[in-house]
């Protein structure tokens, strides 16, 4: 089982979505988690994982999911294969017993063209890095359904995420104004 990741922030909470599918080219989940986490870190640029890892962590505790592989939306390694990004933390946390491919929208200082894929008719790269063998993670991510850059599952668990995050802003509002 594979499963895409993705968080959404609102003030000092969290919205964590997970999308489970069997195969690579899958055009569809298997299921679909979210979790939401209360009190979160705040931002620190250059320590990401130490706000996002908590997130994950609690998505598969939660929901006791027990992958193969996760997808990350962010780096594994932020250089591409040794300064350690939110994905090579969460494989150490995970006692490097799940593969974990990072898949991010912008490049890092540092990162070069070799962790580039062009997908769809997109002339904006996603950059690729994991735990496993490079060109064999890129060519999964390339594989995965969809005809734009961002592989569809992946997309699946930002809508999820923001979609959760949404609907609890919406009933905090509404609450405020029933008060």
């Amino acid at each position: 089982m594979i499963l895409a990741v993705d968080v959404q922030y609102d003030d000092k909470s969290a919205f964590v979505a997970g999308v489970l599918f069997d195969e690579w080219n899958a055009e569809e989940p298997t299921a679909e988690y979210i979790s939401h986490l209360h009190e979160i870190e705040e931002y620190v640029p250059g320590n990401f994982y130490k706000r996002e890892l908590p997130c994950i962590l609690k998505l598969l505790n939660e929901h006791r999911l027990e992958p193969t592989c996760i997808l990350v939306d962010g780096y594994v390694y932020l250089d591409g294969k040794q300064k350690p990004g939110l994905g090579k933390k969460l494989f150490d946390t995970l006692e490097k017993k799940i593969e974990i491919i990072g898949v991010a929208k912008r490049g890092f200082s540092g990162i070069s063209s070799k962790y580039e894929i062009l997908r769809g008719e997109s002339e904006k790269p996603l950059y690729i890095t994991t735990t496993g063998e490079l060109e064999i993670a890129k060519n999964k991510v390339l594989s995965m359904c969809g005809n734009y850059r961002i592989p569809a599952l992946l997309k699946r668990a930002d809508q999820l995420c923001r979609e959760a995050a949404n609907k609890s802003k919406h009933m905090n509002d509404v609450n405020a104004a029933g008060n």
